[in-house]
This record gives C-alpha cells, structure tokens and sequence, in this order.
C-alpha cells in the first residue's frame, strides 16, 4: 500500500482558497438598471462530471450561466451535491441581483447536484413557483443487433 501523508492546512491556507470561491462567485454579471427582472427559469442540468445552471428570462434569453468548475472546483470534486450547492448560491446571488420575483426550476439529468441544488435555491429565500423534471427518456430504445450466423 505505501505510506499515508498527512497533509496539514494552515489558516492561511484555508482563507486563501475560501476567498478564491468568493471571488469565483463575485465575477461574471454587471447588472444594470433596466436589466430588473420579475420572472426568470433556472435550468440545472447535473451529470455525472459536473452541475451546470442557467438563469434565464421568462422568453428564454440567458441571464447568467455557472458551473461548478466556473465557481472553483476541480477534478471530481465537480460531481459532488456540495459543488451544486455553491453553483445554486452563486445563481441565487445573482436572481437577487437582478431582482427576480418568481422562479421556475427544470432539472435536466442523473447527477449527485439534483436535490441539493433545487435545496439551496430554496433555502436562499427565492420564491420558486414550479419544479420540472425534463430528463430525456429513450421511448423505444437502440435497434437490437441481428442474429449472429454460424
């Protein structure tokens, strides 16, 4: 097996790569005035690699978009329900921003950020009004393969 390193982190260390997250969460939106937005759709779309989430106007036009590598993550720690709940904080942030009254939720795939992501834009005080599930499902599935001749 080999030896086991303990890895000790310092205070230092750690308010280091705290402020490296918060700053992950502060770039990205400048909003102006006239951008006030009373309706918005949140679509979070969690695989197994990453959760990405996308706060869009009621007609479809993009507000804002960040993912889990975007906030500071990296590798597999990508994949985990805590990244997800750093991504919804970060899309949370910005619907208070913007002003967003309203929200609507539709989650999109099989991923650990599902729940947590959908908890957290919730716990953040946002009114969501409608959580869907538009997850594509095979109807009929892949044309079996033929009869193997001998």
């Amino acid at each position: 097996m080999g030896k086991k390193h303990v890895v000790e982190t310092t205070q230092e260390e750690v308010l280091k790569e705290g402020e490296k997250l918060e700053s992950a969460l502060k770039k990205g939106v400048k909003v102006r005035q006239s951008q006030k937005v009373a309706e918005a759709r949140v679509y979070v779309s969690s695989s197994y690699n990453n959760t990405i989430i996308t706060l869009t106007n009621a007609s479809g036009h993009v507000l804002a978009t960040k993912s889990a590598g975007a906030v500071g993550f990296k590798g597999t720690k990508k994949s985990t329900s805590f990244a997800a709940s750093r991504v919804a904080e970060a899309i949370s942030a910005i619907c208070k921003k913007l002003g967003v009254e309203k929200l609507e939720v539709f989650i999109k795939g099989i991923g650990a950020g599902r729940e947590s992501a959908i908890r957290t834009i919730v716990a953040q005080g946002l009114n969501v009004v409608s959580i869907k599930d538009v997850t594509p499902i095979p109807h009929n599935g892949v044309k079996p393969k033929k009869v193997r001749r001998v």
